[in-house]
């Protein structure tokens, strides 16, 4: 009896040292990644204005188009967005001028550098960051968007760094999670497409409002990485797992109200709320560039 006792307790032993030394493991490579210091060519742009009418533009930009109101709060004081759990703390930054905020330290050269790259100053990924879209943002929209940052009420607040915990740094380690570094290409400022109701102004805006991001690059939905519970992303394509016999007006009420074909509503991870700001002729060009792509079943890229 006590040799059966003896082989239990060498079988937990191994069994404890083995899960230490995963746990170690997956410490150790997860802060490889995490800490690794990212060297890009951070291109501001040319001049950043003040004049009201690019303010103006940039409160679109932040509030409808970039959704940042969605992450960081309607006063961009910051808020949580996944409350500390095994995953992790994900948190968006205030990004005032006020206690806590980023607007207090933060350069042109800084703001470009997390809003196209993902990229803390220190060089490190951000956690959480759509620079993936934002990086097929023009220049003149950037620059906008940064002018009216700059420019925010100063909001006393002070949110926590975004972690993650040991459920997220495993599935870091085992490819389930990606940094924002990961995702965003190092790209050079895009063409700038004149604004009208027009595909290519459609295009253009599929990119950096994250349509892109989150539906695959041929729009046709599927798995999106985001917080635990993160619903699929819906195929956008004229397929009939998709769009197709839907009208202009479908779309639109999708996008601003909400509401799909059939009536059933859409999960805000989708930022309807936000789109609902946006203007006719950008619902219009968004609609004539998702009806212009191919029909792809759902999933499928």
């Amino acid at each position: 009896m006590r040799r059966v006792f003896r082989w239990i307790g060498i079988a937990v032993a191994a069994v404890v040292v083995l899960a230490l030394l995963g746990a170690a493991t997956v410490a150790v490579a997860s802060w490889r990644r995490i800490g690794r210091v990212h060297t890009v060519n951070v291109v501001v742009p040319r001049s950043i204005p003040s004049d009201t009418a690019a303010i103006e533009r940039g409160k679109h930009l932040a509030t409808a188009m970039g959704s940042c109101t969605y992450c960081h709060g309607p006063d961009l004081g910051g808020q949580m967005i996944q409350e500390p759990s095994l995953f992790g703390t994900l948190a968006a930054p205030n990004l005032t001028r006020g206690a806590g905020g980023l607007g207090t330290t933060f350069t042109d050269a800084d703001w470009v550098r997390a809003i196209r790259h993902g990229i803390h100053p220190d060089g490190t990924s951000l956690l959480v960051m759509p620079s993936e879209a934002f990086v097929f943002m023009n220049e003149t929209d950037l620059a906008d968007l940064i002018a009216y940052l700059k420019q925010l009420p100063a909001v006393d607040r002070d949110m926590p760094s975004s972690r993650l915990g040991p459920l997220g740094r495993t599935l870091l380690v085992a490819g389930q999670v990606s940094l924002i570094t990961d995702r965003t290409p190092l790209l050079p400022f895009p063409a700038i497409v004149p604004p009208g109701p027009t595909l290519e102004y459609g295009r253009y805006l599929a990119g950096y409002t994250g349509c892109i991001g989150c539906h695959g690059p041929g729009l046709s939905g599927g798995y999106v990485e985001g917080p635990p519970g993160a619903p699929p992303a819906a195929n956008l394509t004229p397929d009939p797992t998709g769009l197709a016999n839907w009208t202009e007006t479908d779309f639109d009420h999708a996008l601003r109200r909400g509401v799909r074909k059939n009536g059933t509503p859409i999960d805000i991870f989708m930022p309807w709320p936000n789109f609902s700001g946006m203007t006719d002729i950008e619902v219009k060009a968004l609609w004539l560039y998702v009806s212009s792509v191919p029909a792809k079943p759902f999933g499928n890229k």
